[in-house]
C-alpha cells in the first residue's frame, strides 16, 4: 500500500529498500521559495541504525506490512529460542541475537508480543514485569537494615539482580524487564 509523504508522522512505519523503518522524528519545513521539505530521522527496525533523511513533497512510500502476534515462550535448545503462536499453534524459532536482552527474563509459558515483517519475526516485546525465583543469594547481615543497601541475587533464568538485604534465597520477586531492576517481593 502506497502512502504520500504528507501522511508521514512520528511513529509511522515505512519500507525503504526492502527494510522496515520507523519514523522517530518528523519536521515539516516550508522555505520561502521552492518545494516543501520533510526532514525526518528514521530508524531501521532490523538493524537498529538511525539515519537523517530529507524528502520533497509529492514523494510516495510503501507502508510497512507489520503484524504483532501474541506468542508463548516454550524452550531453548542452546542455539534457538522457540515460541508458539497462542492462536494458530504455529512455532517460530529465534536466535539469541534476535532475542537480545530479553533472554534474561524468559521462562516457560511466558506470553510475549512478537513483531513480524513480511511473515518474518523481527522483534520481541516482553511484559513490563515478570515474577522470578531467587535461586542463589547470600544471607543478609542482621541489623544492617537502616541503609538502603543491595546484595546480588541470581534468578531462575540465570540473570543477576540487586535485591534488598531482607530478600532471601527461594523467594519470588517482581523484576522490571525494561530496566532489569528489582521491584518487590511476591508471595507465590
Amino acid at each position: 500500500m502506497l502512502m504520500d509523504i504528507s501522511d508521514l508522522r512520528k511513529g509511522t512505519k515505512i519500507v525503504i529498500d526492502g527494510d522496515p523503518w520507523l519514523v522517530s522524528e518528523y519536521n515539516f519545513v516550508k522555505p520561502g521559495k521552492g518545494q516543501a521539505l520533510y526532514k525526518c530521522k528514521i530508524k531501521n527496525m532490523l538493524t537498529g541504525s538511525s539515519v537523517d533523511k530529507t524528502w520533497r513533497s509529492g514523494e510516495k512510500f510503501e507502508k510497512a506490512d507489520l503484524e504483532e502476534n501474541k506468542m508463548q515462550y516454550l524452550y531453548s535448545d542452546g542455539e534457538q529460542y522457540h515460541f508458539m503462536n497462542t492462536d494458530t499453534y504455529e512455532q517460530v524459532a529465534l536466535s539469541e541475537e534476535s532475542v537480545g536482552d530479553a533472554v534474561n527474563f524468559l521462562y516457560e509459558n511466558l506470553e510475549v508480543e512478537m513483531l513480524f515483517f513480511n511473515g518474518r519475526p523481527i522483534g520481541l516485546t516482553l511484559p513490563n514485569f515478570v515474577v522470578l525465583e531467587i535461586i542463589e543469594s547470600e544471607p543478609g547481615v542482621k541489623g544492617d537494615t537502616a541503609s538502603n543497601t543491595n546484595k546480588p541475587a541470581k534468578l531462575s533464568t540465570g540473570y543477576e539482580v540487586g535485591v534488598p538485604l531482607f530478600v532471601e534465597q527461594g523467594e519470588w520477586i517482581k523484576v522490571d524487564t525494561r530496566t532489569g531492576d528489582y521491584v518487590e517481593r511476591v508471595k507465590k
